[in-house]
This record gives C-alpha cells, sequence and structure tokens, in this order.
C-alpha cells in the first residue's frame, strides 16, 4: 500500500470512529458538565498512556519549550471539549456538526490575521458559501425541535477554537504537539470537576462512558496520523463525512429529526466546501503533473 492509499484508508476510519460521538452524548444519561468530564477522563487517560508509551516524557518536554503558542494551542483544544457537549446538550446534532464543519473559513480568517497568509478567491467564495449555510441553520433554530440560537453560538465557538488551535499548530509545526491533547482533555476534566456528578452515571452507564472515551481515543489517533500521508484538501474532504453521517446516524438510532432548514442549510455549507477543497485537489494535481522546465544546457 502506497502512501496516499494508507494515509486515506487510516483517516477515514478515523473519521467513521469519531461519527458516534454526538450519539453517545445523547445516550448517557447525565448532565453536561458529568459527560465532559468522563469524556476527558477516559480519552484523557488512554491517549496519554499512548504518548508515553511511544514518546516517553521527551514530547511533554518539546511542548513545554514552545512557551505561550503552546500553551494556547493546549487552552483551545481543552475548550471545544466541554464546548461540543454543551453544544449538543443545547442545540440539535445536525446544527452542531454542519456548523463546526466551517472550521477552515475560521482558520484562513485566522491564518490571515496571525501568519500573514493571503487568502485565495477560491477562499473567499467558499466563505461567502459557508456564511450563507451557516445563516440557514441560524434562522431555522427557532422552528426546528431541539434547535436553539445559543446551542448553535456555542458550536460557533467550538469551531473558531478548533480553527484556532490548528493555526497555532501549522506555526509551530516543528514540535509535535500530540502531548499535549491528553493534557488538554485532562484539563477540561479537571476543571469542570466541581460542577460534574461523576459517580452518578457509573452503575448502569460504564459500558458508554468507556466506550465513548474509547471511540474519541481510536479517532483521535488516526486522525492525526493519517493526515501525515496526505493533503490537506483530501482530509478535509474525508471529514466532511462526520458532518454527513453523525445526523443520519443520530436520526436512526433515536430519531433525532435535523429538520428542513438545518438539512438545507448544512447542503449549502457541506456543498460549499466539498467543491472547494476538490478544486483545491484538482489544481494540486495539474500542478504536479504539469511538464517541468529543463534544467541544465540544451541538448545540441
Amino acid at each position: 500500500m502506497n502512501d496516499q492509499a494508507k494515509g486515506l484508508l487510516i483517516t477515514a476510519i478515523g473519521v467513521l470512529f469519531v461519527v458516534p460521538d454526538s450519539l453517545f452524548i445523547r445516550l448517557i444519561d447525565a448532565s453536561a458538565p458529568t459527560i465532559t468530564f468522563w469524556r476527558g477522563l477516559t480519552s484523557g487517560s488512554f491517549i496519554l498512556l499512548g504518548v508515553i508509551a511511544v514518546m516517553g516524557l521527551r514530547g511533554f518536554r518539546e511542548v513545554a519549550r514552545t512557551g505561550f503558542p503552546g500553551l494556547l494551542y493546549t487552552v483551545l483544544i481543552g475548550a471545544t471539549a466541554p464546548g461540543f457537549v454543551l453544544a449538543v446538550k443545547w442545540t440539535s446534532v445536525a446544527n452542531v456538526v454542519f456548523i463546526i464543519a466551517s472550521m477552515p473559513v475560521f482558520a484562513a480568517i485566522f491564518s490571515r490575521i496571525f501568519l500573514g497568509e493571503v487568502i485565495s478567491k477560491r477562499m473567499v467564495l467558499t466563505m461567502a458559501g459557508v456564511f450563507v449555510g451557516l445563516g440557514i441553520i441560524a434562522w431555522g433554530s427557532g422552528e426546528t425541535e431541539g434547535a436553539s440560537w445559543q446551542g448553535d453560538l456555542v458550536a460557533l465557538g467550538v469551531s473558531a477554537s478548533f480553527a484556532g488551535a490548528m493555526t497555532t499548530a501549522r506555526k509551530l509545526r516543528a514540535t509535535s504537539m500530540i502531548p499535549a491533547i491528553p493534557l488538554a482533555y485532562l484539563g477540561a476534566s479537571v476543571l469542570i470537576w466541581p460542577l460534574a456528578d461523576p459517580v452518578a452515571p457509573v452503575a448502569e452507564q460504564w459500558h458508554l462512558l468507556l466506550g465513548h472515551g474509547a471511540f474519541i481515543t481510536v479517532s483521535t489517533c488516526l486522525l492525526t496520523l493519517g493526515p501525515r500521508y496526505i493533503g490537506s484538501a483530501e482530509v478535509a474532504l474525508l471529514i466532511l463525512l462526520e458532518s454527513i453521517l453523525a445526523p443520519l446516524l443520530v436520526w436512526a438510532v433515536i430519531g433525532e429529526d435535523p429538520g428542513p432548514w438545518a438539512l438545507a442549510g448544512g447542503v449549502v455549507v457541506i456543498g460549499v466546501l466539498f467543491a472547494s477543497n476538490l478544486w483545491a485537489l484538482r489544481m494540486r494535481h495539474r500542478m504536479r503533473n504539469a511538464p517541468q522546465p529543463r534544467v541544465g544546457p540544451p541538448v545540441e
């Protein structure tokens, strides 16, 4: 198996493991702080053990040397954990995943502001289309059962936090930020502990709590490993699968109807991002296959 096929397979499996995340949150009968506590504790502990087994303490020392940017990355990743759980509790799963799919738009804006990167015409058109889709979703939140604009705003904050973390990671590309992930998850659990009731759901729902953490662990590891072998456009296209499959899974298992507005807005958001990344992938392929200028003296 070549590197591209390996990267596509690993990333696709990672996406499939993250799809049930919102379903676990729906199935676990507990408050948002309690679910956040167990989600961070289980997945953070599993990933921590894996990082120590593979990298030892060296990885943590390297992250510590990054100073404020490394701390910022850890805080932003940690903030996404309670944010995602709260968003799913407050609004529909479809709204949450469609809104979080807008992350590339925030990443482009942050890269322009903090890294000085130019926003391409393709990305400007992508932003316009995505914002139209988000507007449709927000418009329908007041009319769709189980949806609310408060949860939509939290989901938007989660999207921005993810994008900020990815932008910070790009600035720190010389350092692997993987060891910061378990610290972020465990840190979020510690901070939210006073608001949680960790003992109550254990007796009857321990299998859901452990399963939730295990799925997050596998998806985190695979989505960290897979993109090493493929381009960002291919990764983005595969991650869009989660935005499509997650609400369908919740709909099939517990009957949560996304509603026409979420579906319409989601089609716009996913469609625009799919077309944008497909175009980027096509341009990259065309540039790779373009004839290269001859190097050296002409042949007589």
